[in-house]
């Protein structure tokens, strides 16, 4: 049973503080399968999260040529200086 002082109260539920810290702090949403819905989300991220693409791909655990086809494939291309897609 772990010690008093290393458990935090989370959505109605106690967990050990260690281990909560270590599981939220990567990003483990998943990336939407529809190109349209990923353009949005990925653009989303960029804009109010990630300083570039690859910073978002390392942290989402997302393949970034995969990212780049599906998105190319539906007219879109991501622009380093904008930091988007577009």
């Amino acid at each position: 049973l772990p010690a008093l002082s290393n458990l935090v109260y989370v959505a109605g539920h106690f967990v050990e503080w260690p281990a909560f810290f270590v599981a939220v702090r990567r990003n483990t949403m998943s990336l939407p399968n529809d190109p349209i819905m990923l353009l949005s989300v990925v653009n989303l991220k960029l804009r109010d999260f990630y300083k570039d693409l690859d910073v978002l791909c390392d942290d989402m655990d997302a393949n970034k040529a995969d990212l780049c086809a599906k998105l190319k494939a539906v007219g879109y291309e991501y622009d380093p200086q904008r930091n988007q897609f577009v």
